[in-house]
């Protein structure tokens, strides 16, 4: 649990912050952080903790989402309601397990809020591995950013003493999404190192003219989406920026070769 972030991103209402936190501290999380508040905690916060002050003092505050997941290697992103952007969607109780099983070897694991009165953006989902919702009443679907810390908290609390239990058997996690887990030599490859890969590799396209005048945005979705799968490690990382740097040079001596 020590290895697990939740993050609540563009936040609006101070009291919310505080709700948040008690509903983390009551299932054993402690780790918060706040990207981009819209302001930030206040008096209300910490009444509305009720005893979670601790977890709120040590909330610590980012200027967006990629600032707060940068050495993330695992980002659920929490979202009411079907996207364009195609992200494999889990349960609450899938959801837990895959971060539990994920922290428990050694990752750093992120459950990511959206706003009160709109949830994440879409280009914030794009910022993560797989998307949670919550099935609730679709009648009446609206939870509140408490509400749903509190459920994924829960779960949380739930996946990690069924993980601790000595006769437990853990349940089938999905490989593309567990990967190697601890059996890995390597490091799994930070949010950071990621995000880094994801822009030499939008240079390396322009760079052989891999769109062809076409927007760039769908193919790399795409390829955001096969690569996040795929859950590299660091080693393989730098192989892949290695590579993409001799098709950058190589198109640079072919564009210089040209004008000649």
């Amino acid at each position: 649990m020590a290895r697990i972030r939740v993050v609540l991103v563009g936040t609006q209402h101070p009291g919310n912050i505080g709700s948040a936190a008690r509903a983390m501290k009551t299932m054993g999380l402690s780790r918060l952080v706040l990207a981009a508040p819209e302001k930030a905690p206040d008096r209300d916060s910490y009444a509305l903790a009720a005893g979670a002050d601790d977890v709120l003092a040590a909330a610590t505050v980012a200027p967006d989402l990629a600032a707060a997941v940068a050495d993330c290697h695992f980002v659920l992103g929490c979202t009411a309601r079907s996207r364009r952007i195609a992200l494999e969607q889990f349960d609450p109780r899938q959801a837990a397990a895959l971060c539990e099983a994920r922290a428990r070897a050694g990752s750093e694991v992120a459950l990511v809020f959206g706003r009160e009165r709109t949830g994440l953006e879409n280009h914030e989902l794009q910022l993560c591995h797989a998307a949670v919702h919550i099935p609730a009443n679709p009648a009446y679907s609206s939870l509140n950013l408490a509400a749903a810390v509190q459920v994924l908290s829960y779960e949380l609390r739930m996946a990690s003493l069924a993980a601790s239990a000595p006769a437990a058997a853990p349940a089938p996690l999905p490989a593309a999404i567990v990967g190697d887990g601890g059996d890995r030599r390597e490091p799994p490859a930070s949010h950071a190192q990621m995000e880094g890969f994801f822009g030499q590799l939008g240079q390396a396209l322009d760079a052989i003219d891999f769109h062809k005048g076409r927007t760039p945005e769908a193919a790399m979705h795409k390829l955001r989406r096969l690569f996040l799968r795929a859950q590299l490690d660091e080693r393989e990382v730098r192989l892949l920026r290695g590579v993409l740097a001799d098709v950058e040079r190589t198109a640079m001596l072919l564009a210089a070769a040209q004008k000649r």
